[in-house]
């Protein structure tokens, strides 16, 4: 038998917005429904189907959870996000992501504190202002769900978001070297 999608596993609405109290209620009742430790005495079938379903809550739990895995799972559910995809992003915002790489390889070749604080923090801005951007298609989403230029405007956010995050990471190790 398959399993429901996480969203209908808690029966909850999908959302880009959840709320973590109901699901962190509907994580732990389930956890202490389908729990292995609570089966021991039953056939070996219902030990496997208790396990299957524990690890399930718990991954339903840690993707419904986290933004950014939430905006992930939306997508995959919607058909979104493909393995491999290229997909492009305006020319506008490489162009800046051009100069943030930049500033990064500047300071790879010779390094300043002050200046990782400053690139880290304009990061930050065009991130806080990339989700300034998305969330009324996110909202919107929440109450048309079928509606799927919203989650087109949400896939590039995404995918911006994603290269912001590699550059993050770039930075840190750099900075932390």
């Amino acid at each position: 038998m398959p399993l429901p999608h996480f969203f209908d596993f808690y029966n909850l609405p999908v959302s880009f917005f959840t709320d973590e109290k109901e699901l962190k209620k509907r994580f732990l009742a389930f956890n202490k429904q389908f729990h292995p430790d609570f089966h021991t005495q039953a056939t070996p079938e219902a030990q496997e189907q208790s396990l299957l379903l524990a690890t399930y809550n718990n991954k339903a739990y840690e993707t419904l959870l986290h933004f950014d895995q939430r905006v992930k799972y939306i997508l995959e559910l919607n058909g979104l996000l493909k393995e491999g995809e290229k997909h492009i992003l305006p020319p506008s915002f490489l162009m800046e992501m051009m100069e943030l790489n930049e500033m990064l390889m500047e300071l790879q070749a010779k390094p300043d504190e002050t200046k990782v604080a400053q690139l880290l923090q304009e990061i930050n801005h065009i991130e806080n202002n990339l989700l300034e951007e998305a969330l009324p298609a996110m909202k919107q989403f929440t109450q048309n769900p079928g509606n799927a230029q919203l989650l087109t405007d949400v896939k590039d956010f995404y995918y911006k978001k994603r290269y912001l995050l590699r550059i993050k990471e770039s930075l840190s190790k750099f900075a932390s070297a």
